[in-house]
């Protein structure tokens, strides 16, 4: 709901039709006065609360910045064509191998020098698609294990399937199914239902 209409109790309309629909009645000038006070109130309460999230988010937000010849890992995301529950969803995000910036275009905005079978992928990326390479070699993968397209994207494969699940409704059951899903651990195996799994990956139930 818009301020206005909390304060009002109907939407914001033209000062000049500032009447319900079908009355013909003149607004005096102060009435008009009275109204933009109460507009002008309205405006400093939110910038006070917009000041107020700001002021929280700019205690966590940390500036990202790096030099050329730095080394940096590349964001990616895994996506997973399946419906989950009636739900298409996406498995968290991987960094692949670093890549060292070659050259650095404004505040944000900087060059990698990748590798010839990323040739489809455009080398300039925004700073929020880099991590600074700090040593946890769990978080990185080789590049050359998946097939990453122009969108930094990529389909993940299941390969197993380690655990069966009944979920019960009201008036059915819905048996799912915990799936190892290739360049994931077996602690971040996701729950999918049964029966999508078998219409798309057969060979699993064999």
């Amino acid at each position: 709901m818009a301020p206005f209409k909390a304060l009002y109790g109907r939407r914001c309309r033209s000062p000049i039709g500032w009447f319900e629909v079908g009355e013909a009645e003149l607004i005096w000038p102060d009435h008009v006065h009275q109204v933009m006070e109460k507009v002008k109130i309205i405006k400093e309460r939110l910038k006070t609360t917009q000041s107020r999230q700001k002021s929280y988010s700019d205690v966590r937000r940390r500036d990202l910045e790096f030099k050329e010849d730095d080394w940096v890992f590349l964001k990616v995301s895994p996506m997973k064509g399946i419906m989950r529950f009636g739900k298409k969803g996406k498995l968290s995000p991987r960094y692949v191998r670093p890549y060292i910036i070659i050259q650095r275009n404004g505040q944000v905005v900087y060059k990698l020098e990748l590798p010839p079978e990323m040739s489809l992928v455009h080398p300039v990326f925004h700073v929020s698609m880099s991590k600074k390479v700090v040593g946890d070699p769990s978080t990185t993968m080789l590049v050359e294990t998946i097939e990453v397209n122009e969108k930094l994207s990529y389909e993940e494969i299941p390969v197993a399937i380690l655990d069966r699940q009944f979920r019960k409704l009201r008036n059915k059951e819905i048996a799912s199914v915990k799936v190892l899903w290739r360049n994931q651990q077996v602690e971040e195996a996701t729950l999918e239902a049964e029966e999508d799994i078998k219409k798309k990956y057969p060979h699993l139930f064999v």
